[in-house]
């Protein structure tokens, strides 16, 4: 069975994304890549609040949180930072054939590895600020066969553990869903507060369990992963032109800055 309904503890999974900090993201003129020398990764923002949203259900219900994600070595660091706020244990996928994965190969990739695990909830965040394409988590819940809810605001299990109700985020307000267990959810900002991991769970995330699964151990065809997996190719990155400085009205009466305006906006056409 890929989920468990009948044990009254809950298993949750939380896929999570560590990825550069974007403040410090510059791009390569010549190359028109991300420039990665130097920038310091973080655990993805919006996978903090679904994280988080696990921990709650967990301290509610009773269970178990494991957190999943598939990078290179370092990656560890995001694990650890989740493990620290009170994930129960982790899964590290890492290997240099998962390397130049688009969100498909990527989606494909956890989804092996979560196929062959126990659970009743899925939690993403709802995007990963590198990328922003919020295409996982959706992709992540076809290839598991489960309903998949976006863009959750507000979170309730029912007291049986057999349904979730969710307020999802719409560009008009929010539709109140409810789907029968087991589904998927991407988190978005407003659900909760995430908690900042304190000195004992930075110690505790230590000697937490810590699976690491390579290619040969997820069970799949290396075409299947990687950049031989990902049909999306990026043919340039580049950063957006700044923005040029506005005009100021300095020095002028209320009335006179007003006649400036209104002669400005008339030359630009916009009145």
């Amino acid at each position: 069975m890929p989920f468990n309904l009948e044990v009254s503890l809950m298993k949750i999974i939380v896929p999570v994304k560590q990825v550069p900090e974007v403040a410090e993201v510059k791009v390569d003129p010549e190359t028109g890549t991300l420039i990665r020398d130097g920038v310091p990764s973080i655990l993805n923002p919006f996978d903090e609040y679904a994280v988080e949203a696990a921990i709650q259900l967990k301290e509610k219900f009773g269970g178990e949180v494991t957190i999943i994600t598939m990078g290179p070595p370092q990656a560890k660091d995001a694990l650890y930072k989740a493990l620290a706020m009170g994930a129960d244990k982790a899964v590290h996928l890492t290997d240099r054939a998962f390397a130049g994965a688009d969100t498909w190969a990527t989606s494909y990739t956890l989804a092996a590895q979560i196929k062959k695990m126990d659970y009743d909830l899925v939690i993403c965040g709802k995007q990963a600020i590198d990328g922003d394409t919020a295409q996982v988590g959706p992709e992540l819940a076809e290839l598991l066969g489960i309903p998949q809810i976006c863009y959750v605001r507000h979170l309730e299990v029912t007291e049986d553990q057999k349904f979730v109700i969710a307020h999802r985020e719409t560009d008009e307000g929010y539709d109140v869903v409810r789907s029968k267990l087991p589904v998927l959810l991407t988190a978005t900002k407003g659900l909760n507060e995430p908690r900042l991991p304190n000195i004992m769970g930075l110690m505790k995330a230590k000697k937490k369990p810590l699976e690491i699964v390579d290619a040969a151990a997820l069970g799949v065809p290396e075409d299947t992963l990687g950049l031989k997996g990902s049909p999306t190719t990026v043919r340039k990155v580049f950063a957006p032109p700044k923005r040029a400085g506005g005009v100021k009205l300095e020095d002028l009466s209320p009335q006179e800055a007003a006649k400036k305006l209104v002669e400005f906006l008339a030359q630009k056409g916009v009145i």
